[in-house]
């Protein structure tokens, strides 16, 4: 039989299990579950990403010994190579193969000079990145900076020239931007290099002098539409009650901008730059064509046009990895930016 001093025990212990959690630790496990959820959607997605890269290379139907010998090429010839590639084995053992090796950080040999395929992409994929990080930078800025003006001062000829100006900059592709960029800069003004590339360990000065011109052709569409998406959601926050609220409380018109219509209204702004980082990427062949970078958007199009399949599965793969991570940065920073994203909507 249970003593009183039992049964209090006993009731302390389900009023213990009862008691509401501390919102310390509530906010703990949003903030968990806020940054638990993108990496769990990440892998599928990586999972699903490589197995469709490496299913269009098998059904390319490219053969290492026609690649290597051309015409030449035997039966004998072509069985041996396929032998010593594993292209002879069933295509699910070949997938897993590779992306056994893939998760070990090898990307496969190159068909056409037999050098590691992380080698050649490693020593191209700085020149690239550099680029298109520059761009991602003159895009968020001069797009936020658009996007603020044209909300603040809406319906004025303020709005109506910024309006018109991120209209035509959407409008303008990449390659027609970066030829006239280099006839006005480097030919005529001969203020800048029209090609080449010059590594950061070099000097920030030489290496920026390289890399700005092609970044300001990839970023227009990026300023854009930045300005765009910023402007529409800071005019629809303006509008809410918490916003008409704060006015009301005689809060100062900076804290109600920077504190509530900015952190509600820049999240489709944040979330487009997330969308639109791919297109910097995939803007990288022609832009590097143009200023004479040897990227791997370059890269990519030489393997292509020589048949090199695991060189361009090597490049769909870290072109996957950069965006898909990249979107994992900013759907973390939405979830902690964002109310509504926090809540999933």
């Amino acid at each position: 039989m249970a003593t009183g001093t039992d049964v209090e025990v006993r009731r302390a212990v389900r009023a213990s299990r009862r008691a509401p959690r501390t919102s310390g630790s509530l906010r703990l496990q949003r903030v968990g579950f806020a940054i638990l959820r993108p990496f769990l959607i990440f892998i599928p997605v990586f999972v699903f990403g490589t197995f469709i890269t490496f299913l269009l290379g098998t059904l390319s139907g490219l053969n290492p010994a026609y690649v290597q010998l051309g015409d030449a090429a035997t039966p004998a010839a072509v069985a041996r190579l396929n032998h010593q590639y594993g292209l002879d084995r069933p295509f699910i053992v070949q997938y897993w193969s590779w992306f056994t090796d893939l998760l070990h950080g090898s990307l496969g040999v190159s068909w056409t000079d037999g050098v590691p395929i992380s080698t050649m992409i490693g020593q191209r994929i700085g020149i690239s990145l550099s680029v298109a990080i520059v761009a991602l930078i003159i895009g968020v800025v001069f797009g936020a900076a658009f996007g603020t003006l044209a909300a603040v001062f809406r319906t004025s000829w303020i709005d109506r020239v910024i309006t018109g100006i991120t209209s035509l900059m959407s409008a303008l592709p990449p390659f027609t931007v970066g030829i006239v960029l280099v006839a006005v800069f480097a030919v005529q003004l001969h203020a800048l290099p029209s090609a080449g590339y010059v590594s950061l360990s070099s000097g920030f000065g030489v290496w920026f002098s390289h890399v700005i011109l092609p970044a300001t052709a990839l970023s227009l569409d990026m300023v854009a539409g930045v300005a765009r998406q910023l402007r529409a959601g800071l005019v629809s926050a303006s509008g809410q009650n918490y916003v008409i609220g704060a006015l009301v409380h005689g809060l100062s018109p900076r804290r109600i901008f920077f504190v509530h219509q900015l952190r509600n209204g820049g999240g489709p702004a944040l979330a487009l730059v997330g969308l639109n980082f791919p297109t910097l990427l995939g803007g990288a062949v022609v832009t590097e064509s143009i200023f004479g970078l040897s990227g791997y958007g370059v890269f990519a199009s030489t393997s292509a046009l020589h048949g090199d399949v695991p060189a361009v599965q090597g490049v769909l793969v870290v072109s996957i990895v950069i965006v898909v991570g990249f979107n994992l940065l900013i759907n973390i920073a939405l979830n902690r930016i964002d109310p509504a994203a926090k809540r999933g909507v």
